[in-house]
């Protein structure tokens, strides 16, 4: 099973963010709760946690952008 992790929504006139930094690199297990991207919003850097536990699949790089709700990487869950 996959997990999405998104760039979330911060406040009423966010529309979109930049990734700022990835604290985790591709391939890489994560944790659920551990702070995983540093998205630039709106003058503010917001720190995303893993939604769950599994292997990081990063589909935006750094320096990109998009807008709030868009997935830029998946958690990859173990099974059983």
């Amino acid at each position: 099973m996959t997990t999405k992790v998104l760039i979330p929504k911060t406040g009423m006139g966010t529309t979109e963010g930049e990734i700022a930094k990835w604290l985790k690199a591709d391939g890489d297990h994560v944790t659920e709760g551990e702070v995983i991207v540093e998205i630039e919003m709106a003058k503010a850097v917001e720190e995303v946690t893993a939604p769950a536990t599994g292997v990081l699949r990063i589909l935006l790089g750094e320096g990109k952008s998009a807008e709030v709700y868009t997935e830029i990487a998946v958690i990859e869950e173990p099974m059983g």
